[in-house]
């Protein structure tokens, strides 16, 4: 027991990592792999096999609770667990009294039983019948017995089940305790980390101008890149003291100290919209109000996150950036450029370095963004119309909510088209967070038919609790083109504080059908991709033929290389040139728009109270609509109407929703995207949505009918 392990234990081994294997009739041998081995002796082969059993199964015990632990996390332990132990404990004690009832009747119904057939027996019957009353007669007796040793396995099962449940409830409340010592130590933690990190600020950052010089105002508003250099915004993102940043004056707001937008309170979130509308085909906004340095205790929020999946979890908007994750998809297009140059290449392998290049691109914008998105409302879209600048045009719409789902697509009248629907998923693991995007990315290229697929990597964001938030990518991309059968295997190489390489590494081939390699790529996913052409050696061989490449530099050709961050990025989320447009509002777009939400557009304003407020309720209203649509569901289908008919307002869609995804039983949301539809991929035969057209023939004739009223 755990209490003799001070006094007579020797060592101890995993259970969940041992090997037993057993040496012959009596020996057998416990290993951990060659640091600690255990030669133990049975008194006999009886014995030896009863151990060795018993360990079998505590090891199959301990790898399914390691495992269980790994999946889940550490969930936290409800008061409610052990309320559910004592009632079970309860309700086992009653059914073995009512077995103990029906023992007696048994018992009673046995003897009686036993009675009547001792009766038959003495009467004069056939020899026959008394044999037969004999047989009888035993059966009754053993059917006894049995029913007695029933009852007492259930007895003994009972009264271990007390024993035991003793030791349970005393395991479980020291744990809790343990837990609760720990998230107290780690609360007092952060707190000392964020009194020391402003204690140094304070020593350290001093005013670079004196009083009188004239310059104090612009450095106040706008600090120098040295200044910020160990003070970035996102670095203390929760912990800093309620100090405002001025906010430079734009779309007609001036920041004040009072932390609320210039605009006067009694004018409705509407009109101040219809007032910041600008002509963005004109003139994009290079500027967005500065992010305030509001104070928030990030791990009183956290440490109730432990494992679960964190788009279920309502958060304050002070974890977000003013953006939804309608428009951070978007922003995959920053670099559009790479796809232009691409359509124009005919060979197949040199075009699959521009699209790997591509795909290494749109990680460049995470580097410093360690807030999170807007969860998007179910039905909420994002247009990005840059037909005339850049050639190309761009519609989102979030198809599903639990799991979050968002579908994407665009078209380039330079020869390509992209598409995607994107699911994420996310765990907290108490010092990171782990976001998984699942979905495959399509893009294809119109003059040849190539058609490339490849899927996201994961992105982990470290220094949840204390230091400073980083963000990472690790993980393999295969992109394949279904045409030719060419591939790149791109791999996103892991930080590691022992490592030479250099930080956020990148590494790639591009092969043939048969494997061989005719590109090296190489680079880092935060600023540039170089790509090398393999020269052959005497050995028509890729895999001698790599290392020469990066000798010879002639061949280097620089895919991609990052756009530099506009200036006091750091007071401004870090938003690319291309994020600080993507809110600006516009005239004409779908009243689902994600430059519509209000909660969005108070953040940006700085009015993150009324923010709070707002997401709250439209996280609200969408419950509602959500129960609405389950519950006409429900009366539909007992009305036995085949398939559910669109209701008033409704878009059009295929009869009722998967099959897969209203599992009998539970209620189903019979909601329908307006812009995409559910079909079979014939590449990758995944099911995914695909933009069925109508939104910018609808935009054209300013048509918004259809939309559902979701904010």
């Amino acid at each position: 027991s755990k209490a003799e392990m001070g006094h007579t234990c020797r060592g101890t081994i995993n259970l969940a990592t041992a090997n037993i294997t057993v040496e012959d009739s009596c020996n057998f041998i416990i290993s951990n792999g060659g640091a600690q081995t255990y030669h133990l002796k049975a008194s006999s082969e009886v014995e030896r096999q009863r151990w060795v059993t018993a360990l079998e199964l505590a090891k199959a015990k301990a790898v399914k609770m390691l495992e269980e632990s790994d999946d889940s996390g550490d969930e936290s332990v409800s008061q409610t667990d052990k309320t559910e132990l004592q009632n079970t404990l309860r309700i086992l004690s009653s059914k073995v009294e009512d077995l103990s009832t029906c023992n007696d009747l048994i018992a009673k119904h046995g003897t009686a039983l036993q009675r009547s057939l001792s009766e038959l027996e003495a009467l004069r019957l056939p020899p026959e019948s008394t044999e037969k009353i004999k047989q009888v007669n035993e059966r009754a007796t053993l059917f006894r017995i049995t029913s007695n040793a029933m009852i007492n396995a259930c007895r003994d099962f009972m009264l271990l089940a007390q024993t035991h449940g003793k030791k349970w409830q005393k395991s479980l409340q020291q744990e809790r305790d343990q837990r609760i010592r720990l998230e107290e130590t780690l609360e007092q933690l952060a707190k000392q980390h964020n009194h020391l990190e402003r204690a140094f600020r304070g020593a350290t950052v001093l005013p670079a101008s004196t009083p009188g010089t004239g310059g104090s105002g612009k450095d106040m508003c706008c600090p120098s890149k040295g200044d910020l250099s160990d003070e970035d915004d996102d670095n203390n993102e929760f912990f800093d003291a309620p100090e405002i940043f001025p906010m430079p004056d734009m779309m007609g707001h001036k920041r004040t100290g009072s932390n609320i937008s210039g605009t006067s309170s009694d004018i409705s979130l509407d009109e101040q919209y219809k007032h910041q509308v600008e002509d963005t085909k004109k003139e994009k906004r290079t500027r967005i109000p500065y992010k305030p340095n509001y104070s928030l205790n990030l791990w009183s929020i956290m440490k109730n996150c432990i494992g679960k999946e964190l788009s279920k979890i309502p958060m304050p908007v002070n974890f977000n950036e003013p953006l939804s994750m309608l428009q951070r998809l978007t922003e995959d297009l920053e670099y559009h450029e790479l796809l232009d140059r691409a359509a124009k290449v005919e060979n197949s392998l040199e075009q699959l370095c521009y699209v790997a290049a591509f795909t290494v691109s749109s990680y460049s914008t995470t580097v410093f963004r360690t807030s999170k998105p807007f969860n998007p409302l179910l039905g909420e879209t994002f247009e990005l119309d840059r037909l005339e600048e850049n050639g190309y045009r761009s519609l989102c719409e979030q198809v599903s909510h639990h799991p979050p789902a968002a579908a994407h697509h665009a078209d380039s009248k330079h020869g390509w088209t992209l598409r995607q629907e994107i699911k994420i998923t996310s765990k907290f693991r108490g010092k990171y967070l782990s976001i998984m995007p699942l979905g495959t990315i399509h893009c294809v290229f119109h003059s040849s038919g190539n058609h490339y697929t490849w899927k996201k990597v994961t992105t982990t964001v470290h220094n949840i609790i204390v230091g400073k938030l980083w963000i990472d990518q690790s993980g393999e991309i295969e992109i394949i083109n279904h045409k030719t059968g060419d591939k790149c295997n791109l791999k996103f190489v892991p930080y590691s504080y022992f490592s030479r390489d250099v930080a956020r590494k990148v590494t790639g081939e591009v092969t043939d059908p048969s494997g061989k390699v005719h590109f090296v790529l190489l680079g880092t996913w935060d600023e540039k991709m170089d790509c090398y052409k393999v020269q052959l050696g005497t050995g028509d061989n890729g895999a001698e033929a790599r290392p020469r490449a990066h000798e010879s530099e002639d061949t280097r050709v620089l895919l991609w290389k990052r756009n530099p961050l506009p200036k006091y990025a750091e007071n401004m989320y870090y938003f690319s040139e291309l994020a600080l447009t993507l809110n600006a509002p516009e005239s004409g777009t779908a009243p689902t728009d994600s430059r519509r939400r209000p909660d969005q557009r108070l953040m940006e304003n700085g009015r993150w109270d009324e923010a709070n407020a707002e997401k709250q309720r439209l996280e609200e209203k969408q419950r509602i609509s959500r129960k609405r649509r389950e519950a006409e569901a429900a009366r539909a289908s007992e009305d036995g109407k085949e398939g559910m008919a669109p209701h008033s307002g409704a878009p059009p869609g295929p009869p009722g929703p998967h099959p897969a995804l209203c599992p009998p039983g539970t209620p189903c949301d019979p909601y329908k995207p307006l812009w995409f539809e559910r079909k079979k991929d014939p590449v990758t035969q995944e099911l995914a949505h695909v933009y069925k057209g109508g939104y910018w023939e609808s935009k054209e004739k300013q048509d918004w009918s259809l939309c559902p009223d979701i904010f």
